[in-house]
């Protein structure tokens, strides 16, 4: 069996693409009630099934750059959660976004690949803007959003069916050249 391709790194944790083996991980990710308090409630399998092949693997080739991508402790091997760049359901606009597993918690794990998927979508991809969008409740992702250098900007709700439930959500952005003009533009 073949290594998996990691294709973005940091000091801890490494991008990889989902696969359709990913499956069952990703329906534990989505069935466990504390990952999902703040992303619209449980997924039981179907539907964890239809967002593996709509929202992640299609998504590969209709986005390329862009996407969803299992995050992994180098260390171990093992899959933490995932890690996203990609549109808003229904709109235009790029978001940064990110979902651990409970045993990933509170480690500082978030923020660090978050920061490099920032850098990525700044310096690789060249997009002029990126945002973040978290429950008003969650405060520790907002706190993570704001660490990496967004900028929280209010609140915005979505009409799409996977956000309109929530309601307003903290809505935070960050300019490009605002974002080298902070770190620079080396690819470290």
């Amino acid at each position: 069996m073949s290594s998996p391709h990691y294709w973005l790194t940091t000091e801890r944790l490494a991008l990889r693409r989902f696969t359709p083996a990913d499956l069952n991980w990703l329906a534990a990710l989505y069935g466990d009630p504390l990952v999902t308090r703040y992303l619209g409630g449980v997924k039981d399998r179907a539907q964890s099934e239809a967002l593996l092949n709509t929202r992640i693997l299609q998504y590969y080739d209709e986005h390329p750059g862009l996407g969803m991508w299992v995050t992994v402790e180098s260390a171990t091997g093992t899959g933490l959660g995932f890690h996203l760049l990609n549109h808003i359901r229904g709109e235009s606009i790029i978001q940064i976004g990110f979902v651990l597993a409970p045993s990933a918690w509170g480690k500082g794990f978030a923020e660090e690949m978050a920061a490099a998927v920032l850098r990525y979508g700044f310096l690789d991809l060249n997009l002029p803007r990126i945002v973040g969008m978290a429950s008003l409740e969650n405060h520790a992702s907002q706190r993570v959003l704001q660490k990496i250098g967004l900028v929280r900007n209010g609140e915005r709700a979505f009409p799409h069916p996977d956000y309109a439930s929530e309601g307003p959500m903290a809505w935070f952005e960050c300019e490009r050249v605002n974002w080298q003009a902070a770190h620079g533009s080396a690819r470290s």
